[in-house]
């Protein structure tokens, strides 16, 4: 059942001073320093009815504005979600049988979570408590497992949040991501059939007898279709995990709701928020028909792109606990033997799948966010593969623009401006004094790139994160927990084939290509601002980032997948293999006419310091005279002409007017 937003009016928390903490040595989660005394979220609460009034009050108080503030955050209103607390609530109170196992469950968790917690508390009374961080870790973990799936994705999800748990703790947690005991195929067949609505045998002529994988909803089979012999995934879900989740979700709320005061203080915003968020994803993993959904998403974004290989999906076979997707045949990106054995070149490899990642982030802004190494592939004919697409995030357009804003700012070393792209994108709540964290920033980004491309990488960027993190009241949001995940772990895989590979060494390669050929306007101002500095033209900028676009799309044109002749629609793909600069060239050539500012910084910067950059404009030129065709781009500026000095009368016209 599908929840309706009544509206999209957002609530925007209260403003907060940002203020470090000193370290509080309670294991495994993170504490923050208590950093404000006013404004501390109370609720008052009927006892009458006992624990259960008091956890529908607060839900029904603050459920919608939690949602609302995610929306915003997002950039996004979603009209229709299948999460919602007032759902999860209704599901869960329906019937007095319903509200018998509510009971039951919360007596196991509580028992179960309280008796751990106690552990951990003799530790830290006896003084022990970091010597047996390891084995509590490990315990934590055979704990999450056996208290079921909204627990095992629980832990999945506190591996990626620095945040809540100490970085010792989510080492651990991350085994949560590959290894999940399976159940009976008896049962997972029996599902499948109640799905299909007729026997496996009528549907296919073979199915294997062990599973391929399992995970924390699900596992996966490999078959084959009857009708026309192609080989497929079936990914099943557990059974009976729906009422589990919905119940679990609900206790995760009301427990929330109890540690509002808490989480403002430390986290900087509602704990109920980030059981929203958790649950949302949750519940969108737990239908299939969205996966399916996500998979044609996939493959319409990436359908002119020779370079990945997204799986079909089979929608006459699926239903929201089955998912029929065509069978990926391609190598583990782990096996750099099995990779060179196959003769394909690892370093096009890797740069089909950096700009594959990045496309997904900062172009299409739906993203994989769970690529570990049992998720992508490397075809043999030199693509790289995605599978499981349960687990995917949105970025607004406007979250989009702020990464990229993120990006210029950095390269232009502005750490203000980067601070304050926090706050856009949600890490700190609106109107928070941004002022402290500056150097914080300065400091990482300085350590990590001051040696060159050649020593930065993810993982070491994202330890210093994590310290920050842990020392300011920063919410990293679920989509952007997501992201960093995603990073990391590609950039891992990325490791493993070549341990020296430099991650920006490609990322930036793409980045410049996009910054200059991309027609978006919006891309178009961050590159006017990546190559004015203080008003200066940056003239060894602006080569640097005509080598690596070049770069980029030279290592792209080398991938064997492109050399295929014979692939279906082919003459449909969009292959780059010179650097196209035709539109950037006109929309500048219309910027110097029509924008008097740009026009005159254009101006100075042929002119600076008493003297002309012609020796500057001429290496430019040089280095992209084997990249252009001058008669199509002076043919295209032609064509522009009338456009623009209709726009330039207007303009003329304008200032006319405004100055009378």
């Amino acid at each position: 059942m599908e929840s309706i937003s009544p509206n999209c009016l957002y609530a925007v928390p209260r403003h907060k001073a940002l203020s470090p903490r000193t370290s509080i040595p309670h294991p495994p989660f993170q504490r923050k320093k208590k950093a404000w005394r006013k404004g501390r979220i109370s609720a008052s609460a009927t006892t009458q009815n006992g624990v259960v009034s008091r956890a529908l009050q607060l839900l029904s108080n603050s459920s919608s504005s939690a949602m609302e503030q995610l929306d915003f955050e997002r950039g996004v209103c979603v009209p229709f979600r299948k999460y919602s607390p007032e759902t999860v609530r209704n599901k869960v109170l329906e019937s007095r049988g319903a509200i018998v196992s509510l009971m039951l469950r919360g007596v196991e968790i509580v028992w179960s979570l309280g008796l751990y917690w106690s552990n951990l508390t003799y530790d830290f009374l006896v003084g022990r408590d970091e010597e047996v961080v390891p084995y509590r870790a490990r315990q934590l973990r055979n704990l999450l497992c056996d208290l079921g799936p909204s627990f095992i994705k629980a832990g999945q999800v506190l591996a990626n949040r620095p945040d809540i748990i100490r970085e010792d703790y989510m080492n651990e947690l991350c085994i949560l991501q590959d290894d999940v005991p399976s159940f009976p195929n008896q049962i997972a067949f029996r599902i499948m059939e109640e799905e299909l609505g007729q026997p496996l045998e009528a549907v296919f002529s073979r199915i294997s007898s062990e599973t391929i994988a399992a995970a924390s909803l699900g596992q996966v089979y490999r078959a084959t279709l009857r009708g026309t012999g192609e080989d497929v995934a079936i990914k099943v879900q557990r059974p009976g995990i729906e009422p589990i989740i919905y119940r679990d979700l609900f206790l995760f709320r009301t427990l929330a709701s109890f540690l509002n005061g808490i989480s403002m203080q430390k986290l900087g915003c509602n704990a109920e928020l980030i059981v929203d968020e958790f649950g949302e994803k949750l519940l969108e993993e737990l239908d299939y028909t969205l996966e399916a959904r996500n998979l044609e998403d996939f493959l319409e974004n990436f359908k002119n792109d020779p370079t990945v290989k997204i799986p079909l999906v089979y929608k006459q076979f699926c239903g929201p606990r089955v998912l029929v997707m065509e069978w990926i045949d391609g190598i583990r990106c782990t096996n750099p033997k099995a990779i060179k054995e196959a003769g394909l070149d690892v370093d096009g490899f890797l740069t089909v799948g950096v700009s594959a990642a990045l496309r997904q982030l900062l172009e299409f802004g739906l993203f994989h966010g769970d690529p570990h190494p049992g998720n992508i592939f490397a075809m043999r004919d030199g693509r790289i593969a995605y599978v499981d697409f349960g687990n995917v995030a949105v970025l607004s357009q406007q979250n989009k623009q702020i990464l990229i804003d993120a990006v210029v700012h950095a390269v232009n070393e502005d750490y203000a401006e980067m601070a304050n792209d926090f706050t856009r994108l949600g890490f700190l709540t609106p109107g928070t004094d941004v002022t402290p964290i500056i150097p914080a920033l300065e400091a990482i980004w300085q350590n990590s790139s001051g040696k060159g491309l050649s020593d930065f990488n993810f993982r070491s960027v994202t330890g210093k994160f994590n310290q920050l993190v842990y020392n300011y009241p920063i919410r990293i949001p679920e989509r952007f927990s997501l992201v960093i995940r995603s990073l990391l772990t590609q950039e891992g895989i990325c490791f493993t084939l070549k341990p020296d590979f430099k991650f920006l060494e490609v990322a930036y390669p793409y980045v410049a290509k996009r910054l200059l050929t991309d027609p978006n306007p919006a891309l178009r101002e961050r590159l006017i601002q990546v190559l004015f500095k203080d008003g200066l033209f940056q003239w060894k900028r602006l080569e640097n980032l005509i080598v690596l676009a070049k770069e980029n799309v030279t290592k792209m044109s080398s991938n064997p997948a492109l050399q295929v002749k014979s692939t279906q629609n082919q003459r449909d793909r969009k292959v780059e293999r010179k650097l196209d600069l035709t539109d950037t060239i006109k929309d500048g050539a219309r910027l110097f006419f029509i924008d008097e500012g740009i026009r005159r910084q254009l101006l100075l910067a042929l002119t600076e310091d008493s003297k002309l950059h012609i020796e500057e404009l001429v290496d430019v030129y040089r280095l992209v005279e084997d990249q252009i065709d001058m008669p199509t781009v002076a043919l295209e500026v032609a064509r522009d002409l009338p456009t623009v000095v209709r726009d330039l009368l207007l303009s003329w016209s304008q200032s006319v007017l405004s100055d009378r």
